[in-house]
């Protein structure tokens, strides 16, 4: 009788398909010591194939195979080991591999005009053939037609996993002898968990007949460590008979089968077939585990092409959208303006903003109440980042209801107290599934014994209350987005509306303070410190206290007076007019190094500057002292670093803008302090252990903010600091390497 599917995994895990204690009888193998002089295991046919009596305990001192094991020495650890030997008049291929309990050597007998053969320059065919396809499709069908003609099978599969691990053809190369499967999906119950992994493990395996009787190891368990003998890297491992009689249920005599292993995930496998029992020369199978990695290179190539292409233009969406977004009194109101883009960002057919007290939506999604509703349930599940399903049923059962609409979720926090969202929808997608056969297995209850399917028939099923999948392009579009919504409109926005008011009475203020400064404090503290100077040349004999004081009202009238000069030029830069030019940053940070050379010159200070840094366009006279205000910071900083690291970078950005990196390995900063590094007056470090007024990044921060630019700082408290700054670029300007003449000037 038929069972739930859940106790069909849990029988297939229990199945001990590593340890099976035999091998298939195409071959032999033993086990040898770390020596490779003696026996410890062997299977019970080794006698036949090596010719001696090659059993447990059994020494090889001479002859071929020691000839073999010789080399087998001298065999670079990790390194495939294949090697030809003759004993008698057969012609055997040794494979060897180590493991804990020994080194398995393993024998296949071959055709010696195989072996001498030459498999590769048709792979060279083969790899010209695919480079230049644009189209998936094609390499697919291309590499299961070269599959099938480099081993004879009668049919060849190529066969993909969804993220269930059901399996599709998706290509597809026979002679008509075996029926096609193209198109027809396989249940993940048919492969196992177990077994998935052994096809990470093994790359390919071969099963030349579908009704051998397994040979046994002997002794069943390895003398080292009293354990059975583990088979999970050996060719010769015998499979499960439930394998065999699933096999011999689809009509197949034998099976080949390579893995398509994407970034160390099984992605699919290519699955040959032939009615009859059929062996292939391990050779062969060598050049077709090859052909296998070559696919598996050129899917992973074009998946990545079609993701980045993908993700460039869900960018383009949304810098567009949150470029609108900026200039919109209220965001969510932005957002239903710019609908469309709206969707397109995650290409969805209906969006929703839940924030407090407000609602609005774009395109088909389900009604008011049930948003609402799906808003409180994610908030009360905690999600933090992202949400995403494509069977919201599964997931959230009042989902059901409204499966018509939204049975895909995409969904991303824009608040952690409230329950507030921008959630995109998907409709379900009805479609029929052709299975080949009905994709239950069957269990006997008495014997609790699984009973593979018997039917490979097409199996139709209509599928409901599931969308199309979101890929991974328009999640990261998902997250990006939420990124720029929380940072860009919510918090900056929020920031400035409240900030505005002030800012203007502040700024008003400040130039008048200045004002006052540069007439009525430059002069009296100069006096002071030239007062001081004075009285130290005249009274040569005063005491070594009072010698003190003066050169500290000396050092304080000095200090004072820069920071006039600093708070000067700060307040005047707001009334400046920016000359606008480009700018050779290169050049800009040659005269900086020599400029801060008397400040290096007693220290070890590494410079690791960008050959090519961009050309920026801006005020060169305000990009130099931007640029000077951060390199000082960097090289003040890492004082006591031996040595001083100080890294300058720059690069161009796909919007076009121009972005600058200054960073060092000094003393660095507490990141939840970043807010005020950028204020006026504003140190992170006391005065005592570095110098300075607190001014200079406040004055950087104001000539990037002149240019249209920003500023971003990242740090760590003793391991240092990074300063970026980004500014827009005037077309055809900004480009690497040398200038050239603008004559627009």
């Amino acid at each position: 009788m038929n069972v739930k599917v859940s106790t069909d995994l849990d029988l297939c895990a229990q199945e001990p398909i590593r340890i099976p204690g035999g091998i298939q009888p195409h071959g032999a193998l033993i086990v040898l010591d770390a020596d490779l002089g003696t026996i410890l295991q062997a299977s019970a046919n080794a006698p036949d194939f090596l010719g001696f009596e090659a059993k447990a305990g059994a020494r090889i001192d001479a002859g071929p195979l020691a000839d073999a094991l010789a080399a087998l020495k001298q065999n670079a650890p990790g390194d495939p080991f294949l090697k030809p030997i003759e004993i008698g008049e057969k012609c055997l291929l040794v494979s060897a591999h180590g493991t804990s309990q020994g080194v398995i050597v393993e024998f296949e007998e071959t055709d010696p005009e195989i072996v001498s053969a030459n498999p590769y320059p048709r792979m060279q065919r083969f790899v010209d053939r695919i480079e230049s396809s644009k189209d998936i499709a094609n390499v697919l069908a291309e590499a299961a037609g070269e599959v099938r003609a480099l081993t004879g099978f009668n049919r060849v599969m190529i066969y993909r996993f969804d993220a269930d691990w059901n399996g599709t053809v998706i290509a597809e190369d026979g002679d008509g002898v075996l029926p096609s499967y193209l198109d027809l999906r396989f249940p993940a119950t048919d492969i196992p968990a177990q077994a998935r992994e052994l096809y990470k493990l093994n790359r390919l395996r071969l099963i030349p007949s579908s009704s051998y009787d397994p040979v046994p190891i002997e002794p069943v368990n390895s003398p080292v460590d009293g354990e059975p003998l583990d088979l999970s890297d050996a060719a010769l491992r015998s499979v499960s008979p439930i394998h065999l009689e699933y096999m011999r249920n689809m009509g197949t005599g034998a099976s080949m089968s390579i893995s398509l292993i994407i970034d160390g995930a099984l992605w699919g496998l290519i699955s040959c077939h032939n009615r009859d029992p059929k062996e292939v020369d391990a050779r062969i199978r060598a050049a077709c585990e090859f052909l296998g990695r070559i696919v598996g290179h050129q899917i992973a190539f074009h998946e990545r092409r079609t993701e980045t292409s993908d993700r460039l233009a869900l960018k383009r969406v949304e810098t567009e959208l949150v470029s609108h977004l900026a200039r919109t009194p209220v965001f969510q109101e932005g957002l239903v303006a710019r609908s469309k883009q709206w969707l397109k960002l995650t290409n969805a057919e209906g969006a929703a903003v839940v924030t407090e007290g407000v609602l609005l939506t774009a395109g088909q999604v389900p009604s008011t109440a049930r948003i609402k509703e799906l808003a409180r349930w994610l908030h009360q599940s905690n999600v933090d980042r992202i949400f995403v399903t494509r069977e919201l049923g599964q997931e959230w059962t009042p989902g059901r209801d409204i499966a018509d609409v939204a049975s895909g979720v995409l969904a991303v926090p824009i608040s952690q107290r409230h329950a507030s969202f921008i959630i995109w929808f998907r409709p379900e997608l009805k479609h029929t599934v052709k299975w080949g056969g009905e994709p239950a297995k069957n269990v006997d209850e008495r014997t609790m014994r699984i009973s593979p399917r018997t039917s490979f028939e097409i199996w139709k099923e209509t599928v409901r209350g599931r969308s199309v999948p979101w890929s991974s392009a328009e999640l990261h579009s998902a997250e990006d987005f939420r990124q720029s919504v929380v940072d860009l409109v919510l918090q900056r926005a929020e920031e400035r509306a409240e900030l505005t008011e002030e800012l203007q009475r502040s700024n008003k203020e400040l130039e008048a303070f200045s004002y006052s400064i540069s007439h009525d404090l430059r002069a009296p503290f100069r006096h002071i410190a030239g007062y001081a100077q004075l009285l130290k040349d005249e009274e040569p004999e005063l005491k070594e206290l009072s010698r003190h004081y003066i050169e500290g009202i000396s050092q304080a009238a000095v200090t004072a007076g820069q920071l006039v000069d600093d708070l000067l030029q700060f307040s005047q830069l707001g009334r400046t007019g920016l000359k606008m030019s480009r700018v050779d940053m290169n050049k800009v940070v040659e005269e900086i190094q020599r400029g801060l050379s008397h400040e290096t010159e007693r220290r070890r200070v590494e410079w690791k500057v960008d050959k090519d840094l961009p050309v920026a366009w801006g005020d060169p006279s305000l990009m130099r002292q931007a640029m000077f205000n951060l390199v000082e910071n960097a090289v003040k900083y890492s004082r006591d670093s031996d040595p001083s690291v100080i890294t300058i970078t720059g690069g161009r950005d796909a919007d076009g803008s121009t972005r600058y990196s200054v960073a060092d390995n000094g003393v660095g900063f507490d990141m939840s302090y970043v807010g005020k590094l950028f204020q006026v007056f504003q140190r992170l470090h006391h005065s005592d252990e570095f110098d300075g007024t607190g001014i200079g990044l406040a004055l950087t921060k104001r000539i990037i903010d002149r240019h249209g630019g920003s500023i971003s700082a990242e740090g760590t408290l003793g391991k240092g600091a990074m300063f970026t700054i980004e500014l827009p670029d005037r077309k055809g300007e900004n480009e690497r390497g040398k200038l050239e003449t603008d004559p627009a000037g």
